[in-house]
Parts: C-alpha cells; structure tokens; sequence
C-alpha cells in the first residue's frame, strides 16, 4: 500500500454531509475525493476551476452578442430539460391552487 499523510481540515457541517451524499452516490469516499482534488492542483498547478464572484445582475440582452444569446438560450433549455428549473407558468398554478388565487 502506498504510503499515506493526513489532513486535517475544518468544515461546516452541512457541506460535509452534503458533499458526502453526492460522493456516496458517486461511490467515491471522501478522502479519495480529496486525493483527487490535491492531485488536480499540482497537474494543473492551481485551483482546478474557476473562483470567480457571482455577478450581482440579471443578464441582459443588449448587453449580449448574438452567439453568447444563443448560448444562454441552450443553457435555459437544457436546465428545463434536465428539470434543474421549471417553467415559471407551473409555479403561478401551484401558487394559484395552494392559496385559491
């Protein structure tokens, strides 16, 4: 067996357990994860993805050129397909039958 080091690392709770869910459900157990993250950031000699600030505005369309509008379009379909989102007439409904609107 390869020789192994520890790491100690403090987290809040929900996010471990949260994280633990999605590796379980990967069959992926956390140290491994962690291997393989350590491992992305000396290949890739960084963070391997992007730390960025969200932006704090709804995008605009006249601030969009024709291929990011079409991509952002793509993205919003893809996300209702794949129901990460749902249309916003089905929340009117539920909202309309829970509360007799």
């Amino acid at each position: 067996m390869a020789r192994t080091a520890n790491i100690f690392a403090r987290v809040e709770p929900e996010i471990k357990e949260q994280a633990e869910k999605v590796l379980e459900q990967l069959g992926i157990p956390m140290s491994n994860a962690i291997g393989l993250f350590l491992r992305q950031v000396v290949l890739q000699r960084g963070i391997p993805f992007d730390l960025k600030l969200p932006q704090n505005k709804p995008l605009s369309i006249e601030e969009l050129g024709e291929e990011q509008f079409y991509e952002e379009i793509e993205k919003g379909m893809a996300d209702l397909n794949s129901g990460k989102v749902v249309p916003a007439q089905k929340i009117f409904d539920r909202i309309s039958k829970d509360y007799g609107l």
